[in-house]
């Protein structure tokens, strides 16, 4: 009798965490909590789930992922959380600056940036243009 009162007790708190985790990440909508947020402020969270966080090991890579540049005195070692988002949304802005002329894909343009550079978009020296912006540049937005 104990086993089954146990059961069933286990099984009703497993229910509720699940649909309680699950009110807090949908909104009355039914949209996840994501999609309430500005694009971005996504492209943010984003980066930081996929990049993850880089300690020492990963240099040049510190905090969200920024690439130390030449002249940068960042250390992930002393590196702090609000320090590194804020380098990310720097980074961030800087990109979708870049990729200005390219309007409402600039944000989208700025993440790929991020994770493989700008010039393997844009192009530089041997690197040519990327089929992205060649298709981007050329009015047709069916990049799948």
């Amino acid at each position: 009798m104990m086993r089954v009162f146990m059961a069933i007790l286990c099984s009703l708190l497993a229910v509720c965490s699940v649909s309680a985790r699950d009110s807090r990440q949908k909104g009355t909508d039914g949209q996840p909590a994501i999609y309430r947020l500005p694009p971005f402020e996504r492209a943010v969270r984003c980066t930081k789930y996929f990049e993850g966080w880089h300690s020492e090991k990963h240099h040049p890579y510190v905090g969200w992922g920024h690439q130390v540049q030449p002249g940068e005195k960042y250390s992930a070692r002393t590196m702090t959380k609000r320090q590194a988002d804020a380098l990310l949304r720097k980074d961030l802005r800087k990109f979708c600056a870049m990729f200005r002329k390219f309007g409402r894909d600039s944000l989208l343009l700025a993440t790929l940036a991020y994770n493989v550079g700008p010039y393997r978009l844009l192009g530089s020296g041997k690197i040519p243009k990327s089929t992205l912006i060649r298709k981007l540049e050329a009015g047709d937005r069916n990049i799948y």
